[in-house]
């Protein structure tokens, strides 16, 4: 899909045109997320999979999707929508004295890599999201995680970059637009949620 223009519109109508155009965007990318129903299956069930036989599941990314990766990772240790007990979830992104100090003492891509050193267990599910697929210490993060025995993950947009030949597993929006691809990223990510947060919760009645 091709990438909006990045002139601003300078009168009401062409304003107008401008939100109506942008929405009819999302909706065509949001759309083609039906083709990718059989990856998301997937990856909910590696995900419970390895909830259930005490792993977590861990997130990473940067300005965005360093946003995303905090919220999705609130989603599973809070609630999303049902009362239930915590799913464990981190974010990489969430201790600026953890990132700020591997930063300046061995470099910005190795700001996830060491954590997951630190982190990461075999069998742990490690999600990187990056909308070009090319973001080196998300690569990094990849890397260390498969050599520990973790099952990769990618959130990924455009042609998906390195990222998606390193992970398991990958959700890669068809489209250019960064914008588009991290909208369609939130919402793969609380369709995952929604469902693993179902399957948790039914396995835990069920045992009680």
């Amino acid at each position: 899909m091709s990438e909006q223009s990045n002139v601003f519109p300078d009168d009401l109508i062409s304003r107008e045109k401008w939100i109506t155009d942008t929405i009819s965007r999302h909706l065509l990318v949001i759309e083609q997320l039906k083709h990718i129903v059989p990856e998301i299956e997937n990856i909910v069930q590696r995900i419970v999979d390895s909830l259930l036989k005490g792993g977590k599941v861990i997130w990473m990314g940067n300005g965005g999707s360093a946003a995303d990766s905090q919220h999705l990772a609130a989603e599973l240790v809070g609630r999303f929508k049902r009362d239930r007990q915590p799913i464990p979830s981190l974010a990489l992104t969430s201790n600026m004295s953890i990132l700020t100090a591997v930063a300046n003492d061995m470099g910005y891509d190795s700001i996830f890599s060491r954590q997951i050193g630190a982190l990461c267990s075999r069998g742990d599910i490690v999600i990187g999201i990056s909308t070009s697929g090319e973001s080196p210490n998300v690569l990094e993060g990849i890397r260390k995680a498969s050599s520990m025995g973790a099952c990769c993950i990618g959130f990924t947009g455009k042609d998906g970059g390195i990222l998606k030949d390193l992970v398991d597993e990958c959700i890669l929006i068809p489209s250019d637009d960064t914008a588009r691809i991290q909208e369609a990223h939130i919402l793969v990510g609380h369709i995952i949620c929604d469902l693993v947060e179902g399957e948790i919760s039914r396995d835990h009645e069920s045992s009680i």
